[in-house]
Parts: C-alpha cells; structure tokens; sequence
C-alpha cells in the first residue's frame, strides 16, 4: 500500500493540473465570499434576518465544481492517455489503486478546503461588520476556531471532501473526462433548479432533504434550524450516502471492468 500510495502521489504532483486546480478552487471560494459578503449590507433600524456565517461561506457553493473537476480528473486523465494500463500493470490490486487515488485526493481536498474555509469567514469577519452586522446589533463575531462559526466552518471541509469522492466514483464508472464533469456537476446543480419549479411543498420538502447540494450546504446553517428541510449533520450525512454509493459503485466497475 505505501509503495503504490508513493507512486500516485508521484503521478499527481509532477504533473501541474492538479495544483493548479486545487489553488482554484481555493481562490474562486474565496472570492465569491468576498463578493457576496462585500454586496450585503444591514442599514440602520432594520432588521436583517442574515446569517452571517453562511453568508461567509457562500463561495464552497461554485469552489465544489473546482474540486469536482479535480476528481474528475484524477482518473479520466489516465484513461485518455493509456495510462491507466501501465498503473494496473504495475500495482494489480486494483482495490489498492483506486483506495490510494481516494486517499490522496482527500487529503489534497480536506488540506485546501481548510483554507478556503479559514479565508471565507476571515473575509466575513474582517468585511461584515463595517456593513452593519455589529455584536451590538446581534450579530456574533465569526472566530475561526471557536464560537457560531466552527461547526459550518468544519462541515464545509467535510462537504467538499465528500463532493471530491462523490465526484471521483462517477468518473470511474463514466471513464470519460467531458461526460464524467457534466454529470458531476449535473448531480450538483441541476437539482436546485428542478426544486425551484416545484410547487407541491411536500415533494419540494423531500427533494431538499434529499439531494446532494441542498442536503450538505444545510451544515453551513446557523439561523431557522428547525425551518430546515433537514438538521445540519443530518444534511451533511445525506450527502455522505450519496459520495458512499457512488465511491463503491466505482470501486466495483474499477474492479470488474478492464481498463
């Protein structure tokens, strides 16, 4: 296992793709924080019913289809090119291979996800109170290691891992670098946009307890928990069923199906 964890390690870090992707995807969580929180504001004597934290964090919602990339990529790359023939040939615990691909792509995903995290509610803490979002007007102080803050800002890493092995077993089954993205990032955002045309409230109840987006970002929630579709960790763990069975359906088609 360390010998093959050493040479997927090798394969990803000499090639710049991956850092390059795993930078983006910090820069553009960031960013779009910053745009959002930097576009709020709370004029005085008014109330504005704004949770602050998941207003910090709203840039996981576009950075996840950076890391979904990155997945994605992680193991279409080596279909395209052959190169996945010569991996097997080497290391033919196939099993292995694709634990250790799923390793290091967490550990790169959990490593970025924590300062992207870390940057977003800095930027919350640092912009939103010359907006009006003042403790003396009931709004907190965004700590990175402490307080209202921790629990979205730890789930929001945990979500984006989750987003990352989610990814990596669709584009194991799919095996194809366009098709594998478009049904990432299908599965993350075309559900939204179906739940915004729903008129029954039950079933729109259902499909935001259950989808995969709308599910996982309920742990960036502080505010009106019990007018959630779904708790927090009970989000986060919808989400994670979701990355479950798509990690081991792609386990099993890594096994099953010649390269």
């Amino acid at each position: 296992m360390i010998a093959i964890l050493r040479a997927e390690w090798t394969k990803v870090r000499t090639v710049s793709g991956p850092a390059w992707l795993l930078l983006g995807s910090v820069l553009l969580t960031v960013a779009v924080s910053l745009a959002a929180v930097a576009a709020t504001s709370c004029p005085k004597n008014m109330t504005c019913p704004v949770d602050t934290v998941k207003l910090s964090l709203t840039g996981v919602e576009l950075g996840q289809a950076v890391v979904a990339i990155l997945a994605t990529l992680l193991i279409t790359s080596e279909y395209s090119t052959g190169l996945i023939k010569v991996t097997l040939a080497a290391a033919p615990q196939r099993l292995t291979v694709y634990g250790a691909k799923a390793l290091i792509l967490t550990t790169a995903v959990l490593a970025g996800s924590m300062i992207a995290a870390a940057g977003c509610v800095l930027v919350g803490r640092s912009i939103l109170p010359g907006h009006g979002f003042t403790s003396g007007r009931g709004f907190p102080v965004l700590s990175l290691a402490s307080g209202l803050a921790l629990r979205p800002e730890l789930g929001s890493v945990l979500y984006l891992a989750l987003i990352a092995l989610l990814s990596l077993g669709v584009a194991t089954i799919v095996r194809d670098s366009a098709v594998a993205i478009g049904a990432v990032l299908g599965i993350l955002y075309l559900f939204p946009i179906v739940i915004a045309f729903v008129t029954n409230p039950k079933w729109e109840h259902r499909l935001e307890r259950w989808t995969p987006i709308n599910a996982g970002l309920a742990i960036e929630a502080t505010k009106g928990l019990k007018h959630l579709a779904i708790g927090p960790w009970g989000g986060l763990g919808v989400l994670a069923l979701w990355a479950t069975a798509a990690f081991l359906s792609g386990a099993v088609v890594f096994v099953m199906k010649d390269a």
